[in-house]
């Protein structure tokens, strides 16, 4: 296990993800910016920050407690793209890059917990 959260390649994504969400909302309408794009942020902001979070806390056990916040903000996030599309303040071309990295990162998230709960 890495011994700190930046050399998480789950977090070095998550990261990315981060910085394609305050992309795509930049494009949002005025009025939607403080209602839809602020909560696309916050989840987006929250899955490396709980990341970072867990793998902190130096236990298994709270580690998982953090990842699997961390997996509910990105399928959080993950509706809201969605949301935002069925909305048209998205095209699925501009949707499908975070659409993407989120999953990767869901399928890495489950992996990781995966990983920790065996090593109990």
């Amino acid at each position: 296990m890495a011994s700190d959260f930046k050399d998480l390649i789950v977090w070095k994504k998550s990261m990315d993800l981060v910085e394609i969400t305050y992309g795509l909302v930049k494009a949002f309408p005025r009025e939607e910016q403080f209602e839809l794009a602020s909560q696309m942020r916050r989840a987006a902001v929250s899955i490396p920050s709980n990341i970072a979070e867990g793998q902190g806390r130096k236990t298994d056990r709270e580690f998982l407690r953090f990842l699997s916040i961390a997996r509910g903000s990105r399928a959080e996030l993950e509706t809201q793209l969605l949301l935002a599309q069925r909305l048209g303040y998205l095209s699925a071309a501009q949707a499908a890059p975070a659409l993407s990295l989120s999953s990767e990162i869901g399928k890495m998230l489950f992996s990781l917990s995966e990983s920790l709960q065996t090593t109990d």
